[in-house]
């Protein structure tokens, strides 16, 4: 099994690797390792927070355009730097782990991995940029969408299938990092969930991983346990947004 830094490292890996490849930046200050992406910032999983480092962070983000700055903790981190900056506490992560070989093949034959997407349009038409990160060799990102029929009474414009769900891994060492897995509301408890983990987690084990790893919300935890994962760990986010 992982541990729970192992799953930090992951994430952190993730965040830098895309920051990276999409014109964004990643620094240290001190304690304090940083990542920016477009308009947003997060701070990751530091083991202390200087007041001043804090500050210096939250004056670049506002230099640079960004609109949200976020802070990935574990649960013994001392965060009064951040309150004391603003930021308001969020969501807590539920650190899970599974051997690769427990979370099952991918034989879902709605789901498919990509190198590029037509999916994504209007204000979310620079998502389809993150696909550039499954283009690097050696592969060590990987995208999977599912899709399904349209029901009896869907309207001509959706006669093909419809894009109903995404998710990522990213591999870091041995670990392969599940990321941004997402079944659209009105199309969830139809199996869609499992069969793009087990697509994005059987692509990184035959690149080498022997372990899977993700942060989950609560919503998600059923099913990621129904696919073998166990909780290990949870964590804290803090997050501060700015005004444009």
């Amino acid at each position: 099994m992982s541990t729970v830094a192992a799953c930090e490292a992951a994430q952190t890996c993730w965040f830098s690797c895309r920051a990276g490849a999409l014109g964004g930046q990643t620094w240290t200050d001190g304690p304090l390792h940083w990542t920016r992406e477009g308009a947003e910032q997060n701070l990751m999983f530091p083991t202390r927070i200087p007041a001043d480092a804090v500050r210096r962070g939250v004056e670049q983000a506002r230099e640079t355009g960004v609109r949200i700055v976020g802070a990935w903790l574990g649960t013994d981190v001392d965060a009064s730097a951040l309150a004391a900056a603003g930021f308001e506490q969020g969501w807590a992560p539920s650190w899970m782990t599974a051997p690769v070989a427990d979370v099952g093949v991918a034989d879902d034959p709605r789901v498919e991995l990509q190198e590029e997407s037509d999916d994504y349009s209007g204000e979310y038409a620079d998502y389809a940029e993150m696909l550039k990160l499954t283009r690097v060799r050696p592969q060590h990102t990987w995208y999977a969408a599912a899709y399904v029929e349209p029901g009896k009474s869907a309207s001509r414009k959706l006669a093909g299938p419809r894009f109903a769900g995404r998710a990522w891994s990213h591999l870091t060492g041995e670990t392969a990092g599940v990321f941004d897995m997402n079944v659209w509301p009105r199309l969830q408890r139809r199996g869609i969930g499992s069969g793009l983990l087990r697509a994005v987690v059987t692509a990184a084990a035959q690149a080498g991983a022997r372990h899977a790893v993700l942060n989950a919300t609560p919503e998600g935890q059923l099913l990621y346990e129904t696919c073998g994962f166990r909780q290990i760990g949870a964590g804290i986010t803090w997050w501060l947004h700015l005004e444009a």
